[in-house]
């Protein structure tokens, strides 16, 4: 075990000494959440198909709890319940199309080095053009629930639920519940609930009013979070961990064109249609998945019906909703409806991340068809500060403000490349396959080979895995 704490003090000291311009100190964090005991309990698995080329390199790490599927190497890291998914990574002989055409001379892997990575979801590819062939995260370390897609990291500090998603960042701290997708970023410190989305033709930008903030995703003196958000993933935490002490599972229900993974919970009357992808770690619950819909990791569909070709993104938790033909419901968005008083989002809208709606028990929530939605909606007063037509944003040329939000730029070129990145999604999903064409998660994923693997017990060692590497 000392081994073991040895090796997260290194990460400590490496990620201190990146953020030391910040006077940010990450050693109450990892005290905090680290119980070295607790991280005995739980074996590391990793994924084999057909359709992804496999390279697993583990060395002087402890992997407690951890997914892996594809092509991944972790080194002086730990890696806590965490989901490493290796299936979207670009392969020898594609090429990049900016700002030539560059071929890659081999697979891309993802490499993991001196960070810790605490129920964090590592997905996509890389989208840094300097090391097309890894997508490396170095000398960092996330907190609870993060979303790391597409993103290389070195030096930096996530907190509670943020994502960073298709850019990369240098020695920077994001704070909890912040979206950040702003190309290249170096030695910034992103706060707490900012939604900020930058690109040469547009920018969108939001920040939560602390108060509802700190009502829905909190944290304490220790970065260790609370809160709304927080207590309902927590409340579900145990169905997932039931998971992981049975070896053989009875199958869940689904057409021969889906794919509900063995890793997610499936329960009350779910009905699943054609083409769609249940991944690890989402959580159904009386649900139903239209045709070609999607619940991505770490998502919760409870009480609720996604309409056909509808995105449930990483971590968005849909409760008591009607979610409409082709809707996307960005990462981690909490849409809270109440029995009696449902949450009704019509045909073609674009929820972005990090949204949350959460009324009044007395009060439905209806927003019409096209439509972009964004920031806290708790009120009618809020659906008029936090929704606009997309017609009436892909007229803007230069500067909206509503409420909080303020946009720049060209919104039909915004519009345009959302929708551009919805049918991307659908596509790698398998969302639309058909007659054997467009093959995707949802017909890749079906049978996964899952093989387990478990530290040292006793011994100086104990509490790290072997260096082992798995190759065909």
């Amino acid at each position: 075990m000392n081994q073991l704490k040895q090796l997260n003090d290194r990460i400590v000291s490496r990620v201190n000494c990146s953020l030391s311009e910040f006077d940010f100190d990450t050693e109450p964090f990892v005290t905090s959440a680290l119980e070295h005991d607790k991280m005995l309990e739980f074996y590391a698995f990793y994924g084999i198909t057909s359709h992804h080329p496999i390279y697993f390199n583990f060395k002087n790490s402890n992997i407690a709890g951890s997914y892996f599927l594809g092509k991944c190497y972790v080194g002086r890291s730990t890696i806590y319940k965490s989901d490493i998914r290796g299936d979207e990574l670009k392969r020898k002989g594609d090429h990049i199309p900016r700002p030539n055409s560059i071929p890659l001379v081999e697979d891309e892997i993802i490499t993991i080095r001196d960070s810790l990575l605490y129920k964090t979801l590592v997905h996509s590819n890389s989208h840094n053009l300097e090391s097309p062939e890894q997508f490396g995260i170095h000398n960092t370390i996330s907190a609870h629930y993060v979303n790391i897609h597409g993103t290389t990291l070195e030096g930096c500090f996530l907190g509670p639920f943020a994502t960073v998603d298709l850019m990369n960042l240098h020695s920077c701290i994001v704070g909890e519940f912040a979206y950040v997708q702003a190309g290249e970023l170096f030695h910034r410190k992103i706060d707490p609930g900012t939604v900020w989305v930058r690109s040469p033709n547009f920018e969108f930008k939001y920040k939560f009013k602390k108060d509802i903030l700190d009502n829905f995703v909190g944290i304490n003196s220790s970065h260790q979070p609370r809160g709304i958000i927080y207590d309902f993933v927590k409340e579900r935490e145990q169905s997932y961990e039931k998971l992981f002490d049975a070896i053989n599972l009875e199958p869940i229900k689904a057409p021969e064109s889906s794919a509900v993974n063995r890793y997610a919970v499936v329960i009350g009357k779910a009905r699943i249609g054609e083409n769609v992808l249940v991944a690890q770690r989402a959580f159904l619950d009386n649900a139903v998945m239209n045709d070609g819909s999607n619940a991505q990791e770490n998502s919760c569909i409870i009480h609720s019906n996604l309409a056909e070709k509808c995105i449930a993104a990483h971590g968005a938790k849909i409760i008591h909703a009607d979610i409409g033909l082709e809707t996307f419901v960005g990462f981690n968005s909490f849409l809270n409806g109440k029995p009696d008083a449902r949450i009704e989002i019509g045909e073609g809208c674009i929820v972005m991340p990090h949204t949350i709606i959460d009324p009044a028990p007395d009060m439905p929530v209806k927003i019409p068809d096209d439509h972009l939605i964004w920031g806290f909606i708790g009120s009618e007063e809020d659906i008029e500060n936090n929704t606009i037509p997309l017609d009436d944003l892909a007229e803007v040329l230069d500067t909206l403000k509503i409420g909080k939000m303020t946009f720049s730029g060209k919104g039909s070129v915004f519009i345009d490349a959302f929708r551009k990145r919805i049918s991307q999604v659908q596509l790698l999903n398998g969302s639309l396959f058909h007659n054997n064409k467009n093959r995707g998660h949802a017909q890749d994923d079906q049978n996964i080979s899952f093989n387990t693997i478990q530290p040292y017990r006793t011994g100086e060692r104990m509490g790290l895995y072997p260096s082992i590497r798995i190759t065909p």
